[in-house]
């Protein structure tokens, strides 16, 4: 196994303290190579994520998001579970004031798919 391979296999999200408590801002995040694969047809699946939050005592370090979001390349999921999954793992690890995901899937068989969840604000 390659030391990158070995490294998306054992990422965990990390959080980091929140270094302006203060202010409310947001924070959007984009990681426009994702891939996941199709739970039917094992074909990959190629979209980008959309993260964006309204952090309150924790920030997530970016590269452990970057791993974590790897992981899920070999993945056999589907849209709608894979936004869910990312939404429920940051959710319980920020705990933030707001947090949106959005999935923006490539077309693939002629269907454009875009699945979004976010908190109440």
């Amino acid at each position: 196994m390659k030391y990158g391979e070995e490294n998306i296999k054992n990422a965990r999200l990390e959080f980091w303290p929140n270094p302006e408590k203060t202010n409310r801002y947001q924070i959007e995040i984009t990681y426009p190579e994702f891939t996941c694969l199709c739970p039917r047809s094992g074909y990959p699946d190629f979209a980008t994520i959309i993260i964006k939050y309204i952090p309150k005592d924790l920030i997530v370090e970016l590269r452990s998001l970057k791993l974590y979001l790897n992981k899920f390349r070999n993945e056999y999921i589907s849209h709608e579970a894979v936004v869910n999954k990312i939404y429920n793992d940051l959710k319980k690890g920020l705990k933030p004031r707001f947090l949106e995901i959005i999935g923006d899937f490539n077309v693939r068989g002629n269907v454009k798919t875009i699945v979004s969840v976010k908190s109440k604000s």
